[in-house]
């Protein structure tokens, strides 16, 4: 690819300097696949560069994974290193920055009893409770990046040679994440203002409810009455901004956990784990999910419910346009960081503190006594489409149209 190493380049400042905001003497931790080599070296080049006193990376390996899912004994699934959660922890009380990079195999763990999956996603959430906590409160930085793997380019353009499909794969991601711009981080500022002008209307305009109609979709959410809009960035408790997903289109908050009914159906697949769950449908009744199908990944789509008493309820309503850098490509990117910013979504679980009124300093019990949901889990799941039509309903009963065919109408 023409120009490849300065593109690669850009990615790494805009992730550090946008996305991470590394400050001087912070803590940096790389979360990584064993294919990304080339990326963390720039990552961590730049890190030092803007002042990190230290850059840990810790590698994961998919096949590795798959191996410990297929052979490990049944009890060590239900078990996570507490080594490793402390560690995590530690750095998470220093106020550190850690960035994923999240790029799945959406076929890895086919085959593999959903329960050994289950069961080891659900230790490994269960030990790093607080960590995630830190994290969803917007505590401390962080930041998701995808980079490109063989399985997961092959699996978006199979009919492509594998360098060719890497590098269109690469070609894509530095378009959706404005790595290609002349100045990515001016871009980058640019975009996330026009993200603010939306939590702006929301945030003043105080909607009651959201009515979704599409095929399959007939749902009414209701709002808790402090609920805030959120997205184009967050803030962390030191008052440092940082980018937590790159890319982003979204703005969110979050329902309240007994106000959601009716149907709503997935209208892209969804990679959990490993794992694709594909054409499935949910149905609330007081938020609770009731009934659900699936025509693909179904004991996936009920590990994930089953969880625990949480994960039967939602904890994000996301509002993106169908009409969007990502959704414009026209590809289906089995990689939910990128379907989730191309389409409409919800989240089965875990409420984000920072979407109500001074939600960040109450504890959760706190929390859930003012409707917010708290589970182990928090999977994004996609219902936007070029058919989704949204009504915004106001205290007073008055509805607002804010979504027709799939884009803002406001």
């Amino acid at each position: 690819m023409e120009n490849f190493e300065k593109l690669l380049d850009h990615y790494a400042d805009i992730t550090v300097n946008v996305g991470l905001n590394v400050q001087k003497d912070q803590e940096v931790m790389i979360f990584a696949p064993i294919e990304s080599p080339e990326i963390v070296r720039k990552v961590v080049k730049k890190a030092y560069e803007a002042g990190a006193r230290n850059v840990y990376v810790e590698w994961s390996d998919e096949a590795l994974t798959r191996l410990r899912l297929s052979l490990a004994p049944e009890a060590s699934l239900h078990t996570f290193p507490t080594w490793r959660a402390r560690a995590h922890q530690e750095l998470s009380d220093q106020n550190a920055a850690f960035l994923y990079i999240y790029s799945p195999n959406p076929e890895l763990l086919n085959g593999i009893d959903a329960k050994r999956i289950a069961a080891a996603q659900k230790a490994a959430a269960a030990a790093n409770k607080q960590f995630s906590n830190d994290k969803s409160s917007a505590k401390v930085s962080w930041t998701i990046i995808s980079v490109p793997t063989q399985a997961w380019s092959k699996k978006i353009f199979p009919d492509l040679a594998a360098d060719e499909r890497m590098d269109a794969l690469w070609k894509q991601i530095f378009a959706i994440t404005r790595a290609d711009a002349a100045d990515p981080e001016a871009a980058w500022k640019k975009h996330i203002q026009s993200l603010s002008d939306k939590l702006d209307y929301f945030n003043k305009a105080r909607f009651k409810k959201l009515h979704y109609k599409g095929p399959g979709t007939d749902l009414v959410i209701e709002l808790p009455d402090k609920h805030l809009w959120a997205g184009g960035g967050m803030v962390n408790d030191q008052g440092i901004p940082f980018q937590p997903n790159m890319p982003t289109e979204e703005v969110f908050t979050l329902p309240l956990k007994k106000g959601v009914n009716g149907t709503v159906a997935s209208t892209k697949p969804l990679n959990f784990g490993g794992n694709l769950i594909n054409k499935f449908s949910l149905t609330f009744k007081e938020g609770r999910i009731v009934d659900y199908s699936a025509e693909q990944g179904l004991d996936t789509l009920r590990q994930i419910i089953e969880t625990d008493e949480g994960s039967h309820y939602l904890g994000e309503v996301s509002l993106v346009p169908h009409h969007s850098p990502i959704s414009d490509t026209n590809l289906i990117f089995y990689n939910t960081l990128f379907d989730e910013n191309a389409s409409c979504h919800l989240a089965i679980g875990h409420s984000y503190p920072f979407n109500y009124q001074g939600g960040r300093k109450m504890t959760l019990d706190e929390l859930s006594t003012h409707g917010a949901n708290q589970s182990l889990m928090h999977v994004d799941f996609m219902i936007g489409s070029g058919e989704l039509d949204i009504d915004a309903e106001a205290a007073d009963g008055t509805l607002t149209p804010i979504f027709r065919n799939g884009n803002w109408v406001i």
